[in-house]
């Protein structure tokens, strides 16, 4: 069983691979002085081993959840639910803290081999990811229930299943957006079908695995999540058609949320966006730049919520630009370079996809400029229809805008963002312009004077969810999106006042 060991804040992690599942043991602090910390090379082995190691068998009785075609996939998937929903609330939390736990312990496997396949984002930033994921993604505790009583009786209000539910899942946040919709899905007892991006098939695979192998440790189904081997359009095609498909939840870009909510079926939609930062006179520049670079260059920009452009007062639109090169590791191009990175990233089929996700340092090299290793992130400045500002790009690069004055700041954004309703951020100390944004720019999330993640909560209040339903309406999807409202009546009875 081959095995190696890596140096943590608590010690060192052991990490064992056998029959495709990671063990990561904590050994004591105190013993460090007996132990060699891994070399990167070995943390590489280590994931490739896993990679090789997931070989799944055509077989159709299913390996761990993972199938040769969808009409058995779901039908394994139908048979599972009928347990999942006789279960009580108590035991489908103990999966799902379960899952919460494997999640935890093989962020770091789950980060490399995202990054190694997709070739997009950064490994630090989804291991924090995926440990956001497992702590802040609600469980049964967002299934709630209602009740009125009166001289009439009494009536219930309750969240109950959908049954089966397909989702279609991204490459860009592969195994977290997987397992948060399994937690919230599972918790309204749900069992879900995922048709995943065929750029991340075997890190979204071993997640899969990750979470059934949790079920059934904790007593539950052996399958509570299924796939198929090689997803496809076609398979996709079959699932949204499917009558054993209750509900479809799309993650991805708008022709797959189109696709959804076109199928005929209750569909969940979170698609595309472009998310603006506007910052007003009165906002704390320093800071503001600190926070949109974070939030930009988080993951390489790959969060749909992320700042993809600027739009900035012109009276602190110098300072703003000032603040973000000498102090946060930004590379301001020139008009040339910018057309050069425009002919590298937009290609006339659209975007380039070997370019999303990349460094920005990785970005430059494409046009032949050698940066040092502290440049994260590429600014310039623009007219808001320049292609590297009006397009989503999922990189770290942020055009400014100016605006005369806050009004057309206003205006500029909301021409940015597209009437997509998913995010924008706003920096800003006047109550009043925070206000006047918000109501402008309608979208599902607006984060103010931080960071964008903090909407997901890192950094900031409240839950993380990987699918924000933009199209549809729900927002940010918890568990209890995944349900549907059943009321029940008794009348006249069970009133004893």
């Amino acid at each position: 069983m081959p095995h190696t060991e890596k140096k943590c804040s608590e010690g060192f992690h052991k990490i064992r691979i056998c029959n495709n599942k990671i063990n990561r043991v904590t050994v004591p602090k105190e013993r460090d002085e007996k132990k060699v910390a891994v070399s990167e090379q070995l943390v590489q082995d280590v994931v490739k081993e896993v990679v090789a190691r997931l070989k799944i068998d055509a077989d159709p009785t299913g390996n761990k959840g993972v199938f040769a075609d969808m009409d058995t996939a779901i039908a394994a998937a139908k048979q599972a639910q009928k347990k999942v929903q006789s279960m009580s609330m108590d035991q489908r939390e103990k999966i799902i803290s379960l899952i919460r736990k494997k999640t935890k312990e093989n962020a770091e496997i789950l980060a490399r081999m995202g990054v190694q396949e997709t070739g997009m984002g950064n490994v630090g930033h989804k291991i924090l990811k995926h440990h956001l994921v497992a702590e802040r993604t609600p469980g049964t505790e967002d299934i709630t229930t209602t009740a009125w009583s009166g001289d009439r009786g009494l009536t219930l209000v309750e969240m109950g299943p959908f049954g089966v539910i397909g989702a279609i899942t991204p490459c860009t946040n592969p195994s977290e957006t997987i397992i948060c919709n399994t937690i919230g899905m599972l918790a309204g007892g749900n069992t879900v079908v995922f048709n995943p991006h065929p750029a991340a098939i075997k890190t979204s695979i071993f997640a899969i695995h990750m979470m059934n192998e949790a079920s059934a440790e904790a007593g539950g189904p052996e399958v509570i999540a299924c796939t198929v081997e090689k997803p496809t359009l076609e398979t996709s095609s079959i699932m949204m058609k499917h009558k054993d498909i209750a509900l479809l939840v799309a993650t991805g870009g708008p022709g797959v949320v189109t696709a959804v909510l076109s199928s005929g079926k209750r569909g969940i939609g979170a698609g595309a966006g472009n998310p603006p930062a506007l910052v007003d006179e009165t906002a704390d520049i320093r800071k503001a730049a600190e926070d949109i670079v974070n939030g930009c260059t988080f993951d390489n920009n790959l969060p749909c919520i992320a700042e993809k452009e600027i739009v900035a007062v012109d009276s602190v639109a110098d300072e703003l630009m000032h603040y973000m090169i000498n102090e946060q590791g930004c590379y301001r191009i020139s008009r040339e370079e910018q057309e050069k990175l425009t002919s590298v990233v937009l290609t006339p089929k659209g975007l380039n996809r070997k370019c999303v996700g990349r460094s920005a340092k990785a970005l430059l090299a494409m046009i032949g400029i050698d940066v040092p290793d502290n440049i994260r992130c590429i600014v310039f400045e623009g007219e808001k229809e320049h292609p590297l500002i009006s397009e989503e790009l999922m990189m770290p690069v942020l055009g400014m805008v100016r605006a005369k004055d806050f009004d057309e700041a206003v205006e500029k954004a909301v021409w940015l963002e597209h009437g997509n309703r998913h995010s924008a951020h706003i920096h800003s100390k006047n109550v009043d312009n925070i206000t006047k944004y918000a109501k402008a720019i309608d979208t599902a999330i607006l984060v103010k004077n931080a960071p964008s993640y903090a909407a997901l909560g890192f950094g900031g209040e409240g839950y993380c969810t990987f699918t924000i339903a933009s199209r549809t309406g729900e927002g940010l999807t918890s568990a209890s999106a995944f349900t549907k409202r059943r009321r029940c009546v008794m009348s006249d009875s069970l009133c004893i006042r």
